[in-house]
């Protein structure tokens, strides 16, 4: 029982959506779909005794509670099957579709499949349950009962369908609220990073001109590239890494030869779109965390690749780990990855994912994982 809650909980997320991959066992979704099931059967019956002012007749609940609860749970059953198959055979294209902007489009679609499911249903329990005690009085041809079974399906389909939009509006407004954080804390260069560079370039003026001409041009390159970025609300990922080269190629000209990087993607994967500076700052933590502090420096890699509809990024160090203490001239606990795991949560749900993990033979592995999408599939 300790456990069961927290797994229902955690099947209870995005139950009404359509979704690809799910947290909670499958045990769970379908014990929730009966709990639901069980409660509209329930709550129909009650309405339909106090509208035919039968709600005093002990007979009439006597009669009424297993054919409601019986075929309740049978249309419960239906709809639960119908939207798995639905999940596992439509392409992701679709399942974005239906939990993007609920349009007039997608309420139709839900509401027109939930009806179809409930008439479905009802069938079935003809077919599954009329021979069964307790089942012979009732009428399984249209009547007012069972036409109202529809209607308040397709009622419910009507406050779903307003409820969700609802819930897409604050989604919204939460995505955009995170995307104007977003933008201000990166156009808030950080002054350490300005000012350490701009010094930089002053003290190779006078004995290394050509070394401070070339960190200039990159401080400036990645500069323009980051102000590019931050305009658009979705870039491809070979503008993304072109940005995070600038920004390496930088730190490559401060660390000297103490920084080597690597940078793999196939142009599939350089296709895919994704929301801007999302790489940078897992960069930012494997130089700072990992490499810079080390008196040998070390290698960044990054490798992007598209595997069964899945944009996986891969950003690897060979410093220090993650058990290592952190610095105490730096500032950070975590703020960069929490923004991370929360755009990708914000816009793609659970099939956008962060994960950090320690590499071989030493250093971190951050992988992002999220759905592949191009402009073409749009």
């Amino acid at each position: 029982m300790s456990s069961l809650l927290p797994t229902l909980r955690l099947a209870q997320q995005d139950f009404f959506k359509l979704r690809k991959h799910r947290p909670a066992p499958a045990w769970a979704l379908w014990l929730l779909t009966l709990i639901y099931s069980l409660g509209f059967g329930l709550g129909f019956m009650v309405i339909a005794g106090v509208l035919g002012r039968q709600w005093n007749s002990l007979s009439f609940w006597q009669q009424s509670a297993l054919p409601f609860i019986a075929v309740a749970l049978v249309i419960g059953l239906v709809v639960h099957s119908v939207f798995s198959l639905i999940e596992h055979f439509a392409p992701q294209r679709f399942i974005d579709w239906s939990n993007g902007e609920p349009t007039l489009a997608v309420g139709a679609f839900f509401g027109l499949s939930i009806t179809a499911c409930v008439g479905l249903g009802v069938m079935l329990s003809r077919l599954l349950l009329g021979g069964l005690p307790g089942m012979q009085h009732v009428s399984w041809q249209p009547s007012q009962s069972w036409s109202g079974f529809l209607v308040l399906a397709a009622f419910i389909s009507v406050i779903a369908s307003l409820w969700a939009w609802q819930e897409w509006r604050e989604e919204q407004l939460k995505r955009q609220a995170q995307e104007a954080q977003l933008r201000l804390l990166q156009a808030q260069i950080e002054p350490h990073f300005l000012f350490n560079t701009l010094a930089n370039v002053r003290s190779l003026i006078d004995c290394e001109p050509r070394a401070a001409g070339e960190l200039l041009d990159a401080f400036t390159d990645h500069l323009r590239a980051s102000l590019l970025s931050m305009r658009s609300e979705r870039v491809s990922l070979d503008k993304e890494l072109e940005l995070v080269g600038h920004y390496l190629r930088l730190m490559q000209l401060r660390m000297c030869e103490r920084l080597q990087f690597h940078i793999e993607a196939d142009d599939a994967a350089r296709q895919a779109l994704l929301p801007p500076l999302l790489l940078q700052p897992l960069v930012e933590n494997a130089i700072q965390h990992g490499l810079e502090c080390q008196v040998e420096g070390g290698t960044v890699r990054i490798k992007a690749t598209v595997e069964t509809g899945t944009l996986r990024i891969q950003i690897q160090d060979d410093g220090r780990g993650l058990e290592a203490p952190r610095r105490s001239d730096r500032k950070g606990h975590g703020v960069a990855l929490n923004n991370i795991r929360e755009r990708l949560k914000s816009r793609y749900g659970e099939a956008g994912t962060l994960q950090l993990h320690a590499a071989l033979p030493r250093g971190t592995e951050a992988l992002i994982a999220l759905p592949y999408q191009t402009q073409s599939s749009n």
